[in-house]
């Protein structure tokens, strides 16, 4: 009996020895990714979640639940002023966690929009934008 439990124990022993070397030598690690290869999932405009994110501004959905504002009726003419756009442009900023920058030069643009300037606390301008006073549709102007 007890020749018969070292020979089962010895048998078993060399088999997974065996199945560990073959397992090892299958397949060889791949080489590490080096900083120019860049991110192992592609672009990011191939990213699910980016597309995902796109479907929902499209749709007016956003940051924000679909839900959270379903009592307050979209215009088709938002009639916008440039007190509006102001208010609009400050509310992005602390949106998104900025409460440095101001926002200057609100006025008619040439292009029939409202034209309005991100400026650091210094007062230098960062970025020009016009805002669509129909749609709120916002373009970079310089």
């Amino acid at each position: 009996m007890r020749k018969s439990i070292v020979a089962t124990v010895a048998a078993l022993s060399l088999a997974g020895i065996g199945t560990g070397a073959v397992i090892a030598a299958a397949q060889p690690a791949p080489p590490p990714r080096g900083p120019e290869a860049g991110a192992p999932w592609g672009p990011p405009h191939h990213r699910p979640e980016w597309r995902e994110w796109m479907h929902r501004m499209r749709e007016g959905r956003g940051p924000v639940e679909p839900g959270a504002f379903a009592l307050i009726y979209r215009h088709e003419d938002r009639q916008l002023t440039p007190p509006d756009v102001q208010k609009i442009a400050e509310a992005f900023l602390l949106w998104q966690g900025n409460h440095t920058w101001k926002v200057v030069d609100v006025g008619p643009a040439q292009d029939g929009g409202i034209g309005f300037a991100l400026a650091t606390p210094e007062g230098s301008v960062v970025a020009r934008f016009t805002m669509d006073p129909h749609s709120g549709q916002v373009k970079r102007a310089g």
